[in-house]
């Protein structure tokens, strides 16, 4: 039996959540956020407090997956509350960023620029050119576009220049010498 799965998710005062069959959707001051679970947990809610617990097939899925639903769903809870953040800084000569309303605008050494929308949800800041701060409520959603815009020129090791995480080292490898 998980532990986590166990305990159950706390819920703020500002903070509504609703199950709908399998769905659970979490509102709060920062947003919604809506996920779909497998029908092998039993997902609950009572004195704010939602509590989550395996369906009695008993099943190793179902062992499985009550955990991760709770942990999930406690990620909605802070989501809806405090938000989630990503920075991200361009390093390059010529290498810049800028916001055209709902569409990113990357300058990342190529021979075109890099158009990217921007999803519903999501809030994309863009300061000093080179400092990208991406903001909301999904977690997973936050994460999926980092990476995505970071997929677009990942630091390279010669020369460091590229889209990095705030605080990711890059390690650096030695060029071609003259003998």
């Amino acid at each position: 039996m998980s532990r986590i799965g166990k305990q159950p998710v706390p819920i703020p005062d500002k903070v509504k959540v609703t199950i709908t069959g399998d769905t659970v959707l979490v509102e709060g001051p920062k947003g919604k956020v809506s996920k779909l679970f497998a029908p092998v947990v039993k997902i609950t809610v009572a004195d704010n407090k939602v509590t989550v617990s395996p369906t009695e097939d008993d099943s190793r899925f179902a062992k499985a997956m009550y955990g991760t639903v709770r942990s999930v769903i406690a990620g909605m809870v802070k989501g809806v509350t405090d938000g989630y953040v990503k920075d991200l800084e361009i390093q390059g000569v010529g290498f810049k960023a800028n916001l055209k309303g709902k569409q990113l605008d990357l300058a990342l050494g190529y021979s075109h620029p890099i158009f990217m929308e921007i999803p519903e949800g999501i809030k994309v800041t863009v300061t000093d050119q080179t400092k990208i701060k991406v903001e909301g409520a999904d977690k997973q959603l936050v994460g999926k576009i980092t990476a995505e815009i970071r997929g677009y020129y990942p630091p390279e090791p010669y020369k460091g220049k590229g889209v990095r995480l705030v605080g990711e080292r890059v390690r650096r490898k030695e060029g071609k010498t003259v003998a």
